[in-house]
């Protein structure tokens, strides 16, 4: 496998091939420096825009593939869509806030940005060829969404690898977008099976045509989510940070395949935020070295992702997919927002957007909850997460927590004992604030699954110890930006 794909022009030749195509059918492709901040870049598109549908297979909406979109996913915004969490609903002075997945195209879920960022770098250097290679995407859920949604907006041959037993939703996309049922590979599994995954990769990178994207293992996705992902929840801050009072004392989120943990790196850089990696305790694979299968769908695990910067993290958080499986029933149901809007005191208002979150952007919740617990943090006390999709992506998963938790009973009362035991009852048990030790263990985990299963250099492996190699995968945007332009004419 390559181990990094560095701003240089592989193929002269075929890549002049594909940019006149790309030409000839008017297919243009954003900058990263416009994803990270559309509204100064991309304020003269918005007009034109208005007329795309955000869910059509328009290689317009690839200027959508940012975290200004409004709340139709049709307009620019300032400051990207989130909510601020009150008390009465976790339970803790801090304030939890939410960006939005929810507002990207034709997904509704943030991956389908790094999934563009890990496919341009490849076009724009000569490293894929639309119209001979296909491009595998493996994934726990969205990320091959996003994924095979990039790629028929190119124009290439989008294939998704993803475990059976992911929600249904998923597989209902799937099929509307790909080219054939044969392009929806289903491995065995849950959440947690992703060595599964790598082993369907493995036997279908024998063929030279097909071209794996493997999130755990693409720095793009690091770079995206850190550039991009990262100066959004900035602005989010800067935003409620008006008056200068706040501090921001971490982001919280789900370890998936590292890539949105690379926007942590980017809030401690600027504002010294600690990073605590929530995964889930059924498998607690950093934690405690442990094994297991779960449902917080979109945080795969059993191994220690190519792209997890560990050595720059700060907590690990560990939570029970009941928590998730539970709130996504009191979020959703009427009996369980009647409890929110008459006992907690929750605005209607709100109560209305917590359909924005999704499983594992209900762990990302209780992982800040249980954060600022253990850190004792106050009103001015700030803590950052991300909603990776939308409640809507899991509605098949509703009965089967009802039968599993509740015997198909639910009322307010019993929405009372789940929002009790899952938020406010939440314990700062199985937080780890980690060592120089803890972060070394967690590093070396790691070897294992890249470089004896998967083959990368030892030397590679090891380079990632070092924080400028992290930092140059950023350094390299404008140099990426460059080819870009280059490649459009």
């Amino acid at each position: 496998m390559t181990f990094v794909f560095k701003p240089e022009i592989a193929d002269e030749k075929a890549l002049k091939k594909v940019a006149e195509s790309f030409r000839r059918y008017d297919i243009r492709l954003p900058l990263f420096a416009e994803l990270i901040d559309p509204v100064a870049h991309l304020g003269d598109m918005a007009a034109d825009l208005k007329s795309v549908d955000p869910d059509a297979a328009d290689s317009r909406n690839l200027f959508r593939v940012h975290w200004h979109n409004d709340a139709e996913r049709k307009g620019l915004v300032d400051v990207p869509d989130h909510i601020v969490l009150p008390k009465e609903l976790t339970g803790v002075d801090a304030k939890i806030v939410i960006a939005l997945g929810n507002r990207f195209p034709m997904i509704k879920a943030h991956k389908v940005l790094p999934a563009y960022a890990c496919l341009v770098q490849r076009l724009v250097s000569g490293n894929f060829d639309p119209y001979s290679q296909r491009a595998v995407w493996p994934s726990t859920g969205n990320y091959c969404r996003g994924g095979v949604a990039i790629s028929r907006i190119l124009e290439c041959h989008g294939v998704a690898v993803l475990p059976e037993g992911m929600s249904q939703e998923r597989f209902n996309w799937l099929e509307s977008w790909t080219l054939s049922n044969d392009d929806i590979i289903r491995t065995p599994g849950c959440e947690s099976n992703v060595k599964e995954i790598y082993d369907a990769c493995n036997q279908l990178s024998q063929d030279p045509d097909n071209v794996i994207l493997n999130q755990f293992a693409e720095f793009a996705n690091y770079a995206a989510h850190r550039a991009v992902t990262g100066a959004a929840l900035g602005r989010i801050f800067d935003a409620l940070n008006g008056d200068g009072t706040l501090n921001m004392a971490g982001f919280v989120s789900a370890s998936g395949s590292s890539g949105t943990l690379a926007a942590g790196d980017h809030l401690k850089q600027h504002y010294g935020a600690d990073i605590a990696v929530v995964e889930a305790l059924e498998c607690p694979t950093l934690l405690y070295n442990g094994y297991g299968d779960h449902n917080i769908q979109g945080i795969g695990d059993k191994h220690v992702p190519l792209i997890h910067n560990v050595m720059n993290s700060d907590y690990v958080i560990g939570l029970s997919e009941a928590g998730s499986d539970m709130l996504n029933l009191v979020f959703n149901r009427p009996d369980g927002q009647d409890y929110l809007k008459d006992y907690r005191g929750v605005e209607p208002e709100l109560i209305e957007q917590l359909s924005a979150l999704g499983l594992s952007s209900i762990a990302n919740v209780l992982g800040a909850i249980k954060l600022a617990k253990y850190q004792k943090l106050g009103a001015d006390d700030v803590i950052m997460t991300i909603a990776t999709d939308g409640a809507d992506m899991y509605s098949t998963e509703q009965p089967k927590a009802l039968q599993k938790y509740f015997g198909n009973r639910f009322d307010k009362t019993v929405a009372a004992q789940a929002f009790g035991a899952q938020i406010i009852g939440a314990s700062v048990d199985h937080v780890s604030e980690l060592t120089r030790i803890d972060r070394e263990r967690i590093f070396n985990l790691g070897y294992y699954t890249w470089v004896e299963q998967q083959g990368v250099e030892l030397k590679d492996f090891d380079s990632r110890r070092d924080q400028a190699f992290w930092d140059q995968l950023v350094d390299d945007l404008p140099q990426w930006d460059k080819l870009i332009t280059s490649f459009m004419g």
